[in-house]
C-alpha cells in the first residue's frame, strides 16, 4: 500500500496482479497514473472533465492542435505527481515556457492540453472495498497558485448543497467505475462549476497534504489501519462511524531559497491541535515554495466547529517561527 504519492501505484498493482493479493489492479493503476489514459477513459463513459487534446512533442501540428481549445489552458506533463510539469497559460506567448517544462517531468514523448475550467477548486476521500464504494468525504481546499494551483491545505467538512453533493459523488462513482478502481483509497481533485462537479483527476491511494489525517480525524477511526487493513484482504472490514470532527490543515512553507536558521515553536500543549511536525531540522537547505514537495512542515487543527478549527490554525501557524537565510 501506498498514502499520497504516486510513484509507488504502478508497482503496488502489477504485485497484487502476479501474487493475487487485495489491492487496485495494474489495469486500474496505469490509468490512474497517467493523466491522458484517464481523460481516454472519462470521455468513454461520459464523466464530466474539462475538453482536451493529446500533443507530441515533435507534432508539427502542436500549435494548431493547441488552438481547437479555448484559453486559458492547462498545460500537463501526463505522468507527474505534486503539481510537477503543470502549468495554467493565459496568452499564447506561454505555450513554449509551459511545454518545456511538461518535457522535463514526464518519462513520454506527449502531453496533454486541457481547458481551464473556471470553479471552485475542492476535492474528496474515499475508499472503494469489494466494488462498493465505502465513503465520500468531500473537503475543502486552500490553493497556492504558481504556474497552476497547488493544494497546500484542507478542511472538513466543505458543505455543499444536496443536489450539488448527489452531483459530485455521481460523477466520483462514474470515474471509478471507468478507470477499474478496487480496493483501494480514493484521492479525488474537482472543480465546482455552474452547480456541477467537473473531475480534474483521479488517484487510486490516500490524498496527501495531511488528507488521511484529515480522515482519521472527521470520522474517529485510525485511516491508515484501514488502508493496512484492506491491503491486508480483511474480510469484515468497516468504515462505518457515527463521528463528525471538523478539522483544518495546512503546509509550512518558505517564501525563499536558503538554509533554515532556526525553527521556533511557541505554541502551548491544546487537545485541539492535532499534529504540528517539521520534515527539516536547522541547516536543512530548502527551496521557495512552488509545488508539493517543497513543503516544510504542517499543521492540522480540530475543533467543534470547522469555524473553531480553522481558528486554531491560524493561531497555531502564527507561533511557528522559521528563519531561513
Amino acid at each position: 500500500m501506498t498514502a499520497g504519492t504516486d510513484v509507488a501505484v504502478i508497482t503496488i498493482g502489477k504485485v497484487c496482479d502476479e501474487m493475487g493479493l487485495c489491492g487496485l489492479s495494474y489495469h486500474g493503476a496505469k490509468i490512474a497514473t497517467n493523466k491522458l489514459l484517464m481523460k481516454e477513459v472519462y470521455e468513454k463513459h461520459q464523466v464530466r472533465t474539462a475538453k482536451y487534446r493529446k500533443i507530441a512533442f515533435d507534432d508539427p501540428r502542436m500549435y494548431e492542435k493547441i488552438g481547437e481549445l479555448r484559453l486559458p489552458l492547462i498545460f500537463k506533463a501526463v505522468d507527474s505527481s505534486g503539481s510537477r510539469g503543470i502549468t495554467r497559460v493565459d496568452k499564447e506567448e506561454g505555450f513554449a515556457q509551459a511545454i518545456a517544462l511538461a518535457k522535463k517531468y514526464t518519462r513520454q514523448d506527449y502531453f496533454i492540453v486541457e481547458e481551464f475550467v473556471e470553479g471552485e477548486e475542492f476535492g474528496a476521500q474515499a475508499f472503494v472495498y469489494h466494488g462498493k464504494v465505502q465513503f465520500i468525504l468531500p473537503h475543502g481546499d486552500y490553493v497556492f497558485h504558481g504556474n497552476t494551483g497547488v493544494p497546500i491545505g484542507h478542511f472538513v467538512p466543505y458543505e455543499l448543497e444536496p443536489e450539488i453533493l448527489a452531483d459530485a459523488k455521481q460523477q466520483l462513482e462514474k470515474a471509478i467505475l471507468a478507470m477499474g478502481l478496487d480496493n483501494c483509497a480514493i484521492n479525488a481533485d474537482f472543480i465546482l462549476k455552474d452547480g456541477k462537479t467537473y473531475v480534474l483527476e483521479i488517484g487510486g491511494r490516500s490524498g496527501a497534504t495531511c488528507l488521511a489525517e484529515s480522515v482519521t480525524i472527521f470520522y474517529g477511526f485510525d485511516y491508515y489501519e484501514k488502508i493496512l487493513l484492506a491491503a491486508l484482504g480483511e474480510e469484515n472490514l468497516s468504515f462505518d462511524s457515527n463521528s463528525c470532527v471538523p478539522n483544518a490543515s495546512h503546509l509550512l512553507m518558505s517564501d525563499k531559497d536558503g538554509v533554515i536558521r532556526s525553527i521556533t515553536d511557541h505554541n502551548e500543549k491544546n487537545p485541539n491541535i492535532y499534529e504540528i511536525l517539521f520534515d527539516h531540522k536547522v541547516g536543512d537547505e530548502v527551496q521557495k515554495f512552488r509545488i508539493g514537495p517543497h513543503r516544510i512542515g504542517h499543521v492540522v487543527t480540530m475543533g467543534e466547529t470547522l469555524d473553531e478549527a480553522v481558528d486554531l490554525l491560524h493561531q497555531a501557524m502564527e507561533k511557528i517561527e522559521i528563519c531561513v537565510e
